[in-house]
């Protein structure tokens, strides 16, 4: 009896020892699900203000990331290096072709010959009053004088063609032209107001890394194109795209704002605003074509209709690169119409001259070298082939000459061996001669 009581005594401390076992478990369990949901409230509780961080900081790190794609776009390389090249030789196209297209009435149009105007006297300008741009104003009084030094202007447009020098004579010829063509007011167009606003933005711009005397002359440096300018290299870089930031929307106002002012007039609204002015004394210029061109009335409202959307639409058309490139051939066909059609060649060329700057150098690039391949596989060719040609002319002579004299000396060893066998013969003739004279004397 004592023993079972015994072994029910154990038997109930070992149930006691897992039932506290089992408590503290379960205590244990209570106390871990307690602190895993202090730990979600608390999570909860914060949520919203961990939510607002990655916002903020979403919003400083594109920002961020926007100023330094700006500050690579404008700091980081020269944009539009062949544009602008394309830009500065149509520039002095424009004005060397105005030049030479009004040099037989110079005197007329801007000299003593349109004294009658009144301009030389009392100039409708300002800036014949100002005396910076006051030189040929001085000068059109004295025809010599004036004269010299519209061949001065001639000559300043050719160099800046060539490229050379053309941060100094930019800016000089940029002041000589307004001086001369603000001589007769009425001689200017809107397309001298262009071409002046485009060769302002046009200082502050390189124009000559490409296709210039000047991009010979700094190749020799062997930091250009990459390291030239030392450590102002970001500025110039920096002024550079700036201008053609400023070209860019020079052009895009221009057309969108003639887009604009068309389609507000009926004659644009109903279609046949072309056909008027082709058929004017002032801007009908060939007659033929004109009449060719307005012959059909859908052609003519086609004309009329889509110089309108092309203006317009150009801006816009600038982003993609697909679109970019039906915008600048519409603008070119529109251009090379109002140029041919309408008689105004020179402003036509200062608008396609600046429309260069929206072409990628990588295109342009791939036009050079097709350019250079096709050179160096024509011209070089014939010359290289007149080379090969002659040098195997004179290995020729040279095989003749050496085939020559072998046969030359051939004939030479058979006549000293048959002069040889001739001697021996002529022995032996005079030997039997001597023998049959002696046998007749027997």
């Amino acid at each position: 009896m004592n023993s079972d009581d015994t072994n029910r005594r154990d038997g109930d401390d070992r149930d006691a020892e897992v039932t506290d076992q089992g408590s503290g478990t379960v205590a244990s369990a209570t106390d871990s699900a307690e602190l895993e949901n202090d730990r979600a409230a608390s999570a909860k509780d914060s949520a919203p203000e961990i939510g607002l961080v990655p916002v903020t900081t979403l919003v400083r790190t594109k920002l961020a990331s926007g100023w330094n794609w700006l500050e690579e776009m404008l700091t980081g390389r020269y944009h539009a290096t062949y544009g602008l090249a394309v830009t500065r030789i149509l520039i002095g196209f424009t004005g060397l072709g105005l030049i030479l297209t009004n040099f037989s009435a110079r005197h007329y149009a801007f000299g003593v010959g349109s004294a009658w105007n009144g301009e030389i006297a009392e100039p409708k300008s300002d800036f014949p009053t100002i005396w910076l741009f006051s030189l040929f104003h001085q000068a059109v009084t004295t025809p010599p004088l004036f004269t010299a030094m519209i061949i001065g202007l001639a000559l300043l447009a050719i160099v800046i063609i060539l490229g050379w020098r053309t941060r100094i004579v930019l800016p000089v010829y940029l002041v000589l032209w307004v001086s001369f063509i603000e001589l007769n007011d009425g001689a200017g167009d809107q397309g001298d107001n262009a071409y002046r606003m485009f060769m302002i933005a046009m200082l502050f711009a390189d124009t000559t890394r490409r296709w210039s005397l000047d991009a010979r002359r700094r190749a020799r440096n062997p930091e250009f194109p990459d390291n030239d300018g030392g450590q102002w290299r970001w500025a110039l870089i920096m002024a550079n795209n700036l201008a053609i930031v400023v070209l860019a929307f020079q052009v895009c106002a221009i057309y969108m704002s003639g887009g604009l002012y068309k389609a507000g007039g009926s004659a644009w609204q109903h279609g046949f605003a072309v056909y008027n002015p082709l058929h004017t004394q002032q801007f009908g210029t060939w007659p033929v074509l004109s009449d060719l061109m307005t012959a059909w009335g859908p052609m003519v409202v086609a004309i009329s209709w889509g110089s309108i959307l092309f203006q317009c639409a150009f801006p816009f058309m600038l982003f993609n690169r697909y679109t970019r490139i039906i915008a600048l051939l519409g603008i070119l066909s529109f251009h090379l119409g109002i140029a041919l059609l309408m008689g105004l060649p020179w402003f036509s060329l200062t608008m396609i001259a600046v429309d260069a700057i929206f072409i990628r150098d990588r295109s342009f690039a791939k036009l050079s070298a097709y350019l250079r391949h096709w050179w160096a596989s024509s011209a070089p060719r014939s010359a290289a082939g007149a080379a090969e040609k002659s040098g195997s002319t004179a290995r020729g002579a040279g095989t003749k000459a050496g085939s020559t004299g072998s046969a030359r000396a051939k004939s030479g060893s058979a006549g000293r061996s048959g002069s040889k066998g001739s001697g021996s013969k002529g022995s032996a003739a005079k030997a039997g001669a001597k023998t049959s004279s002696e046998q007749r004397r027997q």
